[in-house]
């Protein structure tokens, strides 16, 4: 993307690849650091080497790659050529549908299969395989290379999702979300224990002004959009426990972030710091217990497992259930058997 021998002399030649805003709330950051946290795959030298050659301009000027950051400050990024044209390719990937009709598809993601193409994934994702699987699949304006997609659920993040396949269906799912009338609950392991069996975490949430990948909590109003979780304990296990959330809103890892938010990350969730030991003892067989644990399930524990709407032409509420999948559940095993005979597993 920023291509290592750039030789940039009339500016009139450029062509905008990026334009990004900087957040309100934004501390000062070095201009390189910014954008290696907010470009996939770029690395800090390939940005310095950018500046360096006049193709990273602040409010309209180059920039410097020292340069750091203020709140709402355009950054540009520019290069001698036009944005290539992207092309969604049919892939046969195989998926798991749960129910189909005229309207809408009903399918259980499974854990690891992006979604939909971005910097680094252009191809093997679900909208690769949906552009396969049907034909003449719905868009909004907006997301040409989004066909049929109303909602989404992270890369490893397993389970469900419903996929429109009309116009009409599109519009009706559509204004079901922006409505909050779409019923999903996931299930989530996570560390520690609850005092209470049920709750709700209110807060709202944008990108990290300290790495651009992963979401933060914000208690200022003014900052991020407002998210709503609400959690009901299903299972103890002392030091992590399995619960429902229910999601109100549906923000960019907003479980994810939230449980973090309250003190409990997700069991093995890296982006988020799920994936160290939080809970328990010093034990070395304990140690070797979490990381079997890990192996077994080595991405965040969450899992979409039920979804239920409104039929776009019937007006019937439908109501799907998915159980859990392999990984997840011989982690929840594990963990029964675990703290069925906790003192014994501890003893050194």
């Amino acid at each position: 993307m920023l291509p290592n021998d750039i030789d940039i002399t009339d500016q009139d030649e450029l062509y905008e690849h990026h334009r990004i805003v900087v957040d309100k709330g934004q501390a000062p950051l070095r201009i390189d650091k910014f954008l290696m946290n907010r470009l996939e795959g770029v690395s800090r030298n390939r940005i310095q080497q950018a500046c360096d050659a006049g193709c990273i301009l602040v409010n309209g000027k180059e920039s410097k790659s020292s340069y750091k950051v203020r709140p709402l400050d355009q950054i540009q990024i520019v290069l001698p050529e036009p944005v290539k044209e992207f092309e969604l390719i049919p892939e046969n990937i195989p998926i798991n549908i749960v129910h189909e009709d005229e309207d809408v598809v009903v399918l259980n993601k499974e854990a690891g299969l992006v979604v939909h193409p971005g910097v680094g994934n252009y191809t093997g994702t679900l909208m690769n395989a949906l552009v396969y699987h049907f034909d003449n699949l719905p868009t909004k304006d907006d997301s040409l290379h989004r066909p049929g997609l109303v909602h989404r659920i992270d890369k490893n993040t397993s389970g469900l999702m419903v996929i429109a396949k009309s116009e009409r269906a599109m519009a009706s799912l559509a204004k079901e979300f922006f409505e909050r009338t779409i019923d999903r609950n996931y299930l989530a392991l996570v560390w520690g224990d609850f005092k209470e069996d049920a709750g709700t975490i209110t807060g709202n949430v944008a990108r990290s002004l300290k790495d651009r990948r992963i979401m933060d909590v914000y208690e200022d109003p003014s900052i991020g959009k407002h998210a709503v979780t609400h959690y009901q304990v299903v299972e103890r296990f002392g030091y992590v426990t399995l619960v429902r959330c229910k999601l109100e809103t549906g923000r960019t890892h907003q479980i994810r972030i939230h449980m973090k938010y309250i003190g409990h990350p997700l069991f093995n969730d890296e982006s988020y710091g799920g994936d160290k030991i939080l809970k328990g003892t010093t034990f070395t067989r304990y140690r070797q217990f979490i990381e079997n644990c890990f192996k077994l399930i080595p991405r965040q524990s969450l899992h979409a497992a039920t979804l239920g709407f409104k039929h776009p032409t019937t007006g019937e509420r439908l109501f799907f259930d998915c159980p859990l999948p392999a990984d997840f559940s011989e982690v929840l095993e594990k963990w029964r058997h675990y703290a069925k005979h906790k003192n014994t597993h501890e003893e050194e």
